[in-house]
């Protein structure tokens, strides 16, 4: 795909997902079609369904104060089992990232719900169900500087920070072509040379950065500039729940309960809960 229909494919994808803008309100990314019927399934036979996570990716799986598992996943796959009908049924449970693959082929769980992303190589070992979460690329300036859309000529000639090596380099070097790219081998140095004025401007995942902008670090310096840009061919299609290649009708399953929980605004919920400073 040439640079001019893949941006054009990034701006159709982010009106797709975000809808009109809203200034000043947090964006909820919306990856489901709200007029799309999907058959309900049936799950009375299933015994159990116990997702498999881990408790080191915060703020998606960790234990909490109290030693309880929580996070965005914890509560995604709860209200899934809810919105399934087997609340009853249904079992969380965290193990290292190296034993999930095989906790789940051994029939230890029936989903992992961990991070895992739908890519052509782990398509090959698991069933997916469609992305509940994607992860953009955005731009971060000092609050005073910031610009609006469209940004490809308001930052010719900038200084724009990006992690050397990263997707999001070679992104920026193909459709920011008039910035003056400087790469970094370290975020902290990244973001410390945005707050320091060093920099115009950061470009990189819209997660990560979110964090940082709402941490002490930032100490309220900086914010998103623009929308965020969405290009699967370099940043890939997001986070997915996975199933046994054999159990392609759970993730099925999956894809109805996810579309439920998005119209009945409990995914928006959750999202805001987890990630009070929007990446989107």
């Amino acid at each position: 795909m040439n640079p001019v229909s893949l941006m054009l494919a990034i701006v159709i994808s982010l009106a797709a997902l975000l809808g009109p803008a809203r200034s000043a309100e947090p964006q909820v990314p919306v990856l489901w079609d709200s007029k799309e019927r999907l058959p309900k399934p049936d799950l009375s036979t299933l015994p159990r369904l116990r997702f498999l996570t881990t408790t080191d990716f915060p703020p998606f799986n960790f234990i909490d104060k109290a030693g309880r598992l929580s996070g965005f996943h914890v509560d995604l796959a709860r209200a899934i089992c809810a919105e399934l009908g087997i609340a009853e049924k249904c079992q969380i449970q965290a193990l290292p990232w190296n034993e999930l693959g095989g906790a789940l082929n051994s029939g230890e769980g029936e989903a992992l719900i961990a991070g895992v992303p739908a890519t052509a190589e782990t398509r090959e070992k698991y069933a997916f169900s469609r992305p509940y979460l994607q992860f953009p690329a955005r731009f971060i300036m000092k609050k005073a500087q910031a610009v609006t859309e469209p940004l490809v000529d308001k930052l010719r000639d900038k200084r724009v920070g990006v992690l050397a090596g990263s997707a999001h380099e070679r992104v920026l070097r193909d459709y920011f072509g008039n910035v003056k790219v400087v790469t970094y081998a370290k975020p902290d140095w990244l973001n410390t040379d945005l707050k320091d004025g060093k920099l115009d401007a950061v470009f990189g995942d819209g997660m990560r950065l979110s964090f940082w902008l709402s941490g002490t670090d930032a100490a309220g310096c900086c914010r998103f500039a623009g929308g965020p840009y969405l290009a699967p061919e370099y940043l890939g299609t997001g986070l997915a729940i996975a199933t046994r290649p054999d159990n392609a009708a759970l993730a099925t399953a999956f894809d109805y309960a996810l579309h439920e929980i998005s119209a009945k605004g409990t995914f928006a919920e959750l999202y805001l809960r987890y990630f009070p400073v929007s990446f989107f």
